[in-house]
This record gives C-alpha cells, sequence and structure tokens, in this order.
C-alpha cells in the first residue's frame, strides 16, 4: 500500500476513488514524561520523550489509515493529512487524526 501526501503518484493513474479514511489515535502522556517534557521546557532543548509519543501517535495513526484503506480494496492513499491536537484537562492527552483518499491504481 503507498501511502502518500501529494495527489498523485507518478505512472500509477488511478483508476477508482474508493472514498476517504480518517483515523484518529489518542494518547496519554504519563507523569513521568510530563515532569521530564517539564524540565526541557525549563532548561531549554529537545524532548525526546515527547518527541517519542509524537512518533508513536503518527505511527498507529498512519496504520489505522492503511487497515480502513485495506477494508475498501485500495492499492493508496492519496492527500494524507496529518493533524495533531492537545486535550484533555491541561492537554495532558495527544491526539493525531490523519484522512486521505483510498484509490485503486
Amino acid at each position: 500500500m503507498i501511502l502518500t501526501t501529494t495527489n498523485t503518484i507518478e505512472g500509477k493513474p488511478v483508476t477508482n476513488y474508493l472514498g476517504i479514511v480518517t483515523s484518529e489515535v489518542i494518547i496519554g502522556a504519563n507523569f513521568m514524561k510530563d515532569f521530564l517534557g517539564g524540565l526541557r521546557d525549563f532548561f531549554g532543548g529537545r524532548s525526546g520523550t515527547y518527541e517519542g509519543v509524537l512518533k508513536e501517535a503518527k505511527e498507529n495513526a498512519l496504520a489505522e489509515l492503511r487497515q480502513n484503506a485495506q477494508s475498501m480494496g485500495a492499492d493508496a492513499i492519496l492527500g494524507i493529512d496529518l493533524d495533531y491536537e492537545t486535550i484533555g484537562s491541561g492537554g495532558s492527552m495527544l491526539m493525531v487524526t490523519a484522512s486521505g483518499t483510498a484509490v485503486k491504481l
């Protein structure tokens, strides 16, 4: 399955548009991640703990998007868009949404 942010795939014409596919992943940051992230915020620098959470959430959202498209019989997902949002009390949870167009090539 090809996943791309572009609207076309060079050399692979779309034969059928199957519809929009979406996925949502909500992941919590636990106390230790919050504490360590707070230290990074205070002292400066990159926060590897939060970067890891972001990466995990993105990978889970794309995997779910792929599964949804496969269940429709798709060969690819075009125009993928990823959005990130904090939710919950004090922004303690991260939501990643992914959407795109499932197609047959």
